[in-house]
C-alpha cells in the first residue's frame, strides 16, 4: 500500500505557480488527495479536517486536467443535501460542464440504473418505490396468508429483518437456517421469497431492493456491468465508514476493472453500526485494493489543541481503527471541564447556569449544544430550560413530543378527565384491542346525538345490543379499566397511577414485544415519563406542568441552545459542547455492550470521539453520582470513557481527581465520607457539605442499593424569595399548610408543595 508522506510530494500540479484557485487553499495533505486521480484511494478525513473541499476540489481535478470527462465520474453521498451542496460548489468551481457528473445517494443512483435495466429483474421501468407504511401493509398481507400470529411476530419485526438481510446483499436464496433461526416459526426465508414475489407482482421495489437487485443484475450479466464499469470510469464516495455490505459490493463491481476508486471517510466516526454500517469495509480497503494509497488528513480547522487531544487519547484505546492524529495550528485554548454533580436535577442545573455565564459573555445560543446518549435524557433539560426560560431546540422530537409520550399522555388525560375526546380516540385502539372502525363510528354517532363525550357514548354503548360480542367485551374492558384507575388517583401517587395504566393497559407489553431497533428507547422514554410524573404530588399538577412545557415556544435573537443525541449530532459544530450522563450503563450503552460485546464498546467510543470532536472551543463533560430510574433512585458510577482522557487537557481539580483511576461507585450514606476525596469537585461537596438543611433532597440508602428520597421540612413566610425545580425563581405571596401560593418570574402564579421548593 502506498501510504503518501507529506512531505514528499513529488505531484507536478502540486508544485507549479500556476496553481487553480480550488489547489492554493488546500493544505499539502488535501492536495495530496485531490491531485492523486487515478487508481484506488482511501482518504481518512479525520473530524474537522476539511473533507467536504477535498471532494469538490477533486471533482474539478478530475474534470480541468481531462482525466475524466464529468459524465464519466460517479459520486456517492448518504444525504441528499450533502450531493447537493457537492454538486453547487463544484459548479462553483469548473463552470456548468459539472452539471454532467453522475452525483446522488446510494438509493437515488441505485434506482436511475435499475430503472434502465429493470426488466431483468423481472420489473417494469415505471415501477414504484414503497414507503413503510407501505411495506408493513404488504407484509402483513403475505403474513395473513400464511396464517401467522401477528401478535406473535409483528409484521414490523419482519421487515427489519428482511432490511437486514438486503442491507447484506442476501437474496431469499441465499439465506441458510442460521440466518432464520425461529423467526416466524422458522418460516421466514419462505416468508421472504412470498414478499419479494408479491412486490414484482405489483411492480414495486423497496428501497433495499434499489441496490440488491442491480447486484443481481451485475453478478448475472457481465455486459452490463462492463457498460457501466466503461462509462463510470472515475468514483467516489462520501462517509465511506457508514457503508453496508451491499453498498461495498455494488461499489467494488463499479469500480472492479479500472480500480479508480476514491473513498473518503473516517474509522473513528463509524457509529451507526445499529442500522447496517459495517466499519469493517473501511478497514480492509488495501486488503480489498492491492497497491491503494492512503492519504491521511489530519490537520484539523475546527477545534482547540486540548479538545483534538482529548479525542485522540480517548480513540487510541479501540484497536479496530487504522490511526490518525489530529492536530491543530490554532492555541491550545481552554482545558476541557470534568464535572462530577450529586443527581441528575443538579446536573441539568449546573450546565444551565454555564449557558446563561457564556451568554453573558457575548456568546450566543445558537453556538451552544448539549449532546445526549438517549433520546429520554433530553427530558430534564428541557424541563430546566423553560423554568429559567432559556430558548432552546431539540433536533428530533422533543421529549413530551415522541409518540409514545403523547400515547401515555392520553390515558392520563382521559383517566383524569373522561371528557377529554381528543385522548379518547388516540389511545381507543392503541394498543390494538380489536375495535374496529364500525365500533368507533357508533360511538362518534351517539355521541354527537346525545351531545355527549365519547367516553359517556362508549359507557351507553356497552349497555346495548349494537355491538359485535367480540367488539362489546373489548369496550367493557377498556371503559372499566378507565373507570377503575380513576377512582384510584386519590389513593396513588401519580407515578404509581402511570406505572399500573401502562402495565395494565398492554402499552408497555406491546414495546416489549415490538422488536424494532427503536423500542428499547421508547421504553426508555417511557420509563423517563414515570420518573418525571413522580416529582409532582397529584395527576392534575403534572398535567397542569405539561401543558406549560408543551406551550414553550420561546424564541430569541440571539437563537436557541441546540438540544440533541450524539448520533444526530455527527457533522455538526458548536463553539461550546456540553456532554452530560457520562455513567456506566448510559454512556457506554449497557444495552449495546450486552447485544455487541467488545465491538459494540468500540462504537460507543467512536461516539464520544464524535461528542468531543463537535466543539470549536468550550467542552463540558460530566457525570451524576445518582439516577433516578423509573422512579427509584439508584447510584452511578463515572463512564469508563473518563478514566481514558489525558489528564494534561483537563482541568487542574479534575486531573487529580482522575489519577485515582475509575471513580468507585458512592453509596448514599457515604457521601460525607468521600468529601475531599479526590475526584469529586464542588458540585459534589456542596451537596455533601449541605446533609440537613434546607430542603435537601437526602436520598438514603435502601434495600440493594437503591435509594429512597426523603425531603426535609422547612417553614416558609409571606415575603421569601424561593426557587422551584420545574418554575424556577419567585417570591411566596400566600401559605396555607405545606401549600404556598407562589408568583413565579417566569411561569407566573402557582399553588405548589413546600417541600418542592428550596430558599434563595
Amino acid at each position: 500500500m502506498a501510504i503518501f508522506d507529506n512531505s514528499e510530494i513529488k505531484n507536478e500540479i502540486v508544485d507549479s505557480i500556476s496553481q487553480p484557485e480550488w489547489l492554493k487553499e488546500l493544505n499539502d495533505a488535501q492536495k495530496i488527495a485531490v491531485t492523486n486521480l487515478n487508481g484506488p484511494l482511501l482518504v481518512l478525513s479525520g473530524a474537522g479536517t476539511g473533507k467536504t473541499r477535498v471532494l469538490t476540489a477533486r471533482l474539478a481535478q478530475l474534470i480541468a486536467t481531462r482525466t475524466a470527462n464529468p459524465f464519466n465520474i460517479l459520486a456517492v453521498t448518504f444525504t441528499n443535501k450533502a450531493a447537493r451542496e457537492m454538486r453547487k460548489r463544484a459548479v462553483e468551481l469548473v463552470g456548468p460542464m459539472a452539471e454532467q457528473i453522475t452525483l446522488g445517494t446510494f438509493h437515488s443512483v441505485g434506482a436511475q440504473m435499475l430503472r434502465r435495466n429493470a426488466e431483468l429483474v423481472g420489473l417494469k421501468s415505471n415501477f414504484t418505490i414503497l414507503d413503510t407504511d407501505d411495506q408493513l401493509r404488504l407484509i402483513k398481507q403475505v403474513m395473513e396468508a400464511e396464517e401467522l400470529d401477528l401478535k406473535r411476530w409483528p409484521p414490523r419485526i419482519i421487515l427489519g429483518l428482511f432490511s437486514r438481510w438486503k442491507d447484506r446483499g442476501l437474496t431469499p436464496e441465499k439465506i441458510t437456517k442460521s440466518e432464520t433461526g425461529d423467526a416466524a416459526q422458522g418460516r421466514a426465508k419462505s416468508l421472504y421469497k412470498s414478499y419479494q414475489d408479491r412486490l414484482l407482482s405489483l411492480n414495486a421495489a423497496d428501497f433495499g431492493d434499489l441496490l440488491l437487485h442491480m447486484l443481481t443484475i451485475f453478478n448475472e450479466n457481465p455486459d452490463i456491468l462492463l457498460k457501466y464499469q466503461q462509462k463510470l470510469t472515475h468514483i467516489m464516495v462520501d462517509e465511506y465508514q457508514d457503508t453496508n455490505v451491499a453498498q461495498y459490493l455494488w461499489l467494488r463491481l463499479m469500480s472492479s476493472s479500472h480500480k479508480n476508486l476514491c473513498c473518503v471517510g473516517d474509522d473513528d466516526q463509524s457509529i451507526y453500526g445499529w442500522r447496517g454500517a459495517e466499519v469493517g469495509n473501511i478497514l480492509k480497503f488495501e486488503k480489498d485494493f492491492p497497491g491503494a494509497g492512503i492519504v491521511r488528513l489530519e490537520q484539523n480547522y475546527r477545534s482547540t489543541g486540548h479538545i483534538l487531544a482529548t479525542a485522540s487519547k480517548l480513540i487510541s484505546h479501540n484497536e479496530g481503527r487504522l490511526g490518525k492524529s489530529l492536530f491543530t495550528s490554532a492555541s491550545d485554548g481552554e482545558k476541557i471541564q470534568v464535572a462530577g454533580y450529586w443527581d441528575g436535577t443538579e446536573e441539568a442545573r449546573n450546565i444551565s447556569g454555564h449557558i446563561e455565564n457564556l451568554i453573558k459573555n457575548g456568546q450566543l445560543l445558537s453556538e451552544m449544544a448539549v449532546l445526549v446518549r438517549a433520546g429520554y435524557q433530553t427530558r430534564e433539560f428541557e424541563e430546566r430550560f423553560i423554568a429559567i426560560g432559556l430558548p432552546y431546540r431539540v433536533v428530533g422530537t422533543r421529549f413530551y413530543e415522541r409518540a409514545e409520550i403523547r400515547d401515555a399522555l392520553a390515558y392520563l388525560r382521559l383517566v383524569y378527565q373522561q371528557s377529554d375526546d381528543l385522548a379518547f380516540e388516540r389511545i381507543i385502539n392503541n394498543p390494538k384491542r380489536g375495535l374496529g372502525e364500525a365500533t368507533l363510528q357508533l360511538i362518534h354517532q351517539l355521541s354527537r346525538s346525545k351531545s355527549i363525550s365519547l367516553f359517556s357514548a362508549a359507557t351507553h354503548l356497552v349497555l346495548s345490543d349494537e355491538l359485535k360480542p367480540q367488539a362489546k367485551r373489548s369496550l367493557i374492558n377498556f371503559v372499566n379499566d378507565i373507570t377503575r384507575w380513576h377512582s384510584t388517583c386519590s389513593s396513588n401517587s401519580p407515578a404509581e397511577l402511570a406505572e399500573t395504566i401502562l402495565e395494565e393497559s398492554g402499552y408497555t407489553t406491546m414495546w416489549q414485544m415490538h422488536k424494532s431497533p427503536d423500542a428499547p428507547g421508547r421504553l426508555e422514554n417511557l420509563k423517563e415519563l414515570v420518573t418525571a410524573i413522580g416529582e409532582f404530588e397529584s395527576l392534575s399538577g403534572f398535567l397542569e406542568h405539561i401543558s406549560l412545557v408543551m406551550d414553550n415556544e420561546a424564541q430569541s435573537k440571539d437563537g436557541e441552545v441546540t438540544l440533541m443525541t450524539l448520533h444526530g449530532a455527527k457533522g455538526l459544530e458548536f463553539e461550546t459542547v456540553f456532554l452530560p450522563g457520562w455513567e456506566e450503563g448510559i454512556f457506554p450503552s449497557q444495552r449495546t455492550l450486552e447485544e455487541n460485546g467488545g465491538a459494540g464498546l468500540e462504537e460507543e467510543r467512536r461516539l464520544a470521539y464524535v461528542g468531543i470532536t463537535r466543539a470549536r472551543r468550550n467542552l463540558f463533560i460530566s457525570f451524576a453520582a445518582n439516577r433516578r430510574i423509573h422512579g427509584l433512585w439508584q447510584s452511578a458510577i463515572p463512564s469508563r470513557f473518563i478514566s481514558e482522557l489525558p489528564e494534561g487537557n483537563l482541568t487542574e481539580d479534575m486531573e487529580k481527581g482522575l489519577s485515582i483511576g475509575r471513580v468507585e461507585p458512592i453509596m448514599i450514606g457515604e457521601a460525607d465520607t468521600r468529601v475531599g476525596k479526590p475526584g469529586y469537585g464542588p458540585a459534589w461537596q456542596r451537596m455533601a457539605s449541605s446533609k440537613g438543611s434546607v430542603n435537601v433532597s437526602a436520598p438514603v440508602r435502601g434495600d440493594g442499593g437503591i435509594i429512597e428520597q426523603k425531603r426535609q421540612q422547612v417553614s416558609f413566610i409571606v415575603g421569601d424569595r424561593v426557587f422551584h425545580l420545574k418554575f424556577g425563581m419567585g417570591n411566596v405571596e400566600g401559605v396555607e399548610g405545606d401549600k404556598l401560593d407562589i408568583q413565579f418570574d417566569k411561569a407566573g402564579r402557582k399553588k405548589v408543595i413546600a417541600s418542592f421548593v428550596s430558599h434563595k
